[in-house]
Parts: structure tokens; sequence; C-alpha cells
């Protein structure tokens, strides 16, 4: 699986690959993730068809995700940040303690400097 690419995402590129016919092989990460994930074609002479696919390949993604946020939108359905906040109120207190206890350590010692 390729990093931070969502399963149907890489699945619909390996998709367009084939329905292409560009042969082509996935590399997964490596263990201590120096190098990442990713997809090659096994021909160079491939690689610009390739790549002008997957350009067309994200904008029309791209859009398609611009239309269903729209869709949610209009019906209120939408995640908004505050939305995200009351359904999650435990990360944002955990998140407020983690970064008090950061500055506290941080900044204790210059702000305790002239004591």
């Amino acid at each position: 699986m390729l990093g931070d690419v969502p399963e149907d995402e890489e699945r619909e590129i390996c998709e367009l690959l084939d329905a292409n016919a560009i042969p082509y092989y996935q590399v997964p990460a490596s263990f201590l993730g120096v190098s990442p994930a990713s997809i090659w074609v096994h021909e160079a002479s491939d690689y610009e068809r390739a790549k002008r696919l997957l350009d067309e390949y994200q904008v029309e993604r791209g859009e398609r995700a611009r239309r269903e946020y729209e869709q949610l939108k209009s019906e209120g359905k939408h995640v908004t940040f505050f939305s995200h906040l009351r359904a999650h109120p435990l990360r944002l207190l955990f998140a407020i303690a983690f970064i008090a206890f950061v500055l506290y350590f941080s900044l204790g010692p210059f702000l305790n400097f002239g004591r």
C-alpha cells in the first residue's frame, strides 16, 4: 500500500495503468521509512504517457471530491472544525494538555531565570 494514498485511489491508479496497458510494479515503503512506497513503470518510454494519464486522473478525482464535498455541505453533513471537536472532545483536551506540558518545560527555565 502506498503511504498516505487512500486504498480506493491506489486501486483506481492501478486499474488506470492496467486499462492503458502500461506495465508497472509497486515498491513497498522501506522498513525504517527512509524510502516511501511507490509505483514505477517498467519502461522509461511509458513514463510520459503514464504521467499524462495520472495528471488527468488527479484533476478528475479532485473535481469528484469537490462535488462530493459540496453535496455533503448542501445537505449539512460535512465535517467542520467545530463539529470534529464536538465529536472528539478528549482529543482536544489531550492536545491542550500536551501543548501546556511542552510550553511549561520549554519556557519554564527562562521564566524562572531571575528568581
